[in-house]
């Protein structure tokens, strides 16, 4: 299926490894101009080359760098007509054990970053008639995940506020949508189950699939959201977790 992506420019954040690096590698597949950040100029520079796109540093948590990041990916790509808004998860633990430090940061990241790169790059999708949005959440925003507080508390508002932003810019062909991951075998599950075998054994016991997701699953997930025969999605949100949530 052609997703009617050629020429179009996306912006991937947090895109040298795991969800973001598929995600840019499906939209490239498709044709589009990808720029892709990470917090490592290097790192975004090699993932570039890569796929024929452009890198850039962000850090998420420096809100002041948003006007610089939009500018630069504009200049050199032409205006922006997706943004995946994908971050590093915040840190897991005990849910009382987090510093404000850790509260804001997460606020910062997840909420106030996404929100300023809308308010940056959706003019011009709306002037031009296309957009789209596709925000990378968590299942936890379905079922709290216990370690995972700081993603329980905030990825539900970045959900609720999209469903505003939809219903009030669908007319001017913008959509606002999410993916919710399960697990997915990304460096940072395999990481917290402390091998790659440990994760595929925990995966075959309590995921009704059987297994682990693949990156490459979950972002053509992502990437169909930003077709142009999504056009009529919006508001709304995918899971990708091979059954393993139970609400409805």
């Amino acid at each position: 299926m052609d997703l009617g992506l050629e020429g179009k420019v996306a912006l991937v954040t947090a895109g040298s490894k795991g969800i973001g690096r598929g995600i840019a590698d499906a939209l490239s597949a498709e044709g589009a101009k990808v720029a892709v950040t990470s917090r490592s100029t290097e790192r975004a520079e090699a993932v570039a080359g890569e796929i024929g796109g452009c890198g850039y540093a962000f850090d998420a948590n420096d809100l002041d760098a948003i006007p610089g990041l939009v500018e630069t990916v504009e200049a050199d790509l032409g205006p922006i007509d997706i943004y995946i808004a994908n971050t590093g998860g915040p840190p897991a633990g005990d849910p009382l054990s987090f510093s404000r430090d850790d509260w804001e940061s997460a606020h910062r990241t997840l909420l106030l970053a996404p929100t300023e790169i809308i308010q940056r790059v959706l003019p011009g999708m709306r002037e031009r008639g296309f957009g789209r949005v596709v925000a990378i959440g968590s299942m936890a925003v379905r079922e709290p995940i216990d370690a995972i507080q700081l993603s329980n508390a905030h990825r539900p508002g970045l959900v609720a506020a999209f469903k505003v932003l939809a219903r009030q810019y669908a007319r001017d062909g913008v959509t606002f949508n999410h993916v919710h991951p399960g697990r997915i075998a990304t460096d940072r599950m395999i990481e917290t189950s402390g091998s790659l075998e440990a994760a595929e054994e925990m995966a075959r016991k309590e995921i009704p699939a059987g297994r682990l997701g693949t990156v490459e699953e979950l972002a053509a997930a992502a990437a169909f959201l930003c077709s142009a025969q999504a056009a009529y999605i919006n508001g709304t949100a995918i899971l990708v977790d091979g059954a393993v949530a139970r609400s409805i």
